[in-house]
């Protein structure tokens, strides 16, 4: 009994948060803050520079629980490539740089119910499936290169791909939009 209660006082709980937790909550505090504001935003532009500060609080939240591999992919991948892909596809359809009154429906209130509601689906089943589950940051492996490399090659390999002819269609998709527009002049 007293060896248990031993145990239990070394073992980390959930009112005891060590300095890296706290670190990890208040990126996601910002990063979900981001999030918010690159959906609300009603300039395209800034919407995009937006998405970039979310998705550099994603790789920092991934250094945080040492995967030093999918952070660094997190930052070559989509805030090099996608976030400048959606800029590109911005800059050549000609997008309104200012506020465009397109790009509101008028379904803010459905939009924001819908959202939340999946937000609270989310969080309750994150909690339900990880509520008793620690993760040890001393010793793990899990964010190796060489176990995150083996899964993706092994089972990721065709999303990863279809992926990229989607990114690949989108640039040709923009280009082809911009040079019709200039046609029709």
């Amino acid at each position: 009994m007293i060896l248990a209660a031993q145990a239990a006082a070394e073992t980390p709980g959930f009112l005891s948060p060590s300095g890296v937790e706290i670190v990890f909550l208040l990126v996601g505090l910002v990063t979900l803050g981001a999030a918010v504001v690159t959906v609300t935003t009603r300039q395209l532009v800034h919407a995009a520079l937006w998405l970039v500060v979310a998705l550099g609080g994603l790789a920092v939240e991934y250094l945080l629980l040492t995967a030093e591999f999918i952070a660094w992919v997190q930052v070559l991948i989509y805030v090099g490539s996608v976030v400048v892909l959606l800029l590109f596809g911005l800059m050549l359809t000609k997008a309104p740089i200012g506020r465009s009154p397109d790009a509101d429906s008028g379904n803010r209130p459905v939009a924001l119910g819908v959202a939340l509601a999946a937000a609270a689906a989310l969080v309750w089943v994150v909690v339900d499936a990880f509520r008793t589950t620690w993760i040890d940051l001393d010793g793990a492996v899990q964010g190796s290169t060489e176990v995150t490399g083996a899964t993706l090659f092994k089972h990721w390999v065709l999303p990863f791909e279809a992926l990229s002819v989607l990114l690949l269609a989108a640039l040709v998709g923009a280009i082809v939009l911009s040079r019709k527009k200039e046609q029709e002049r």
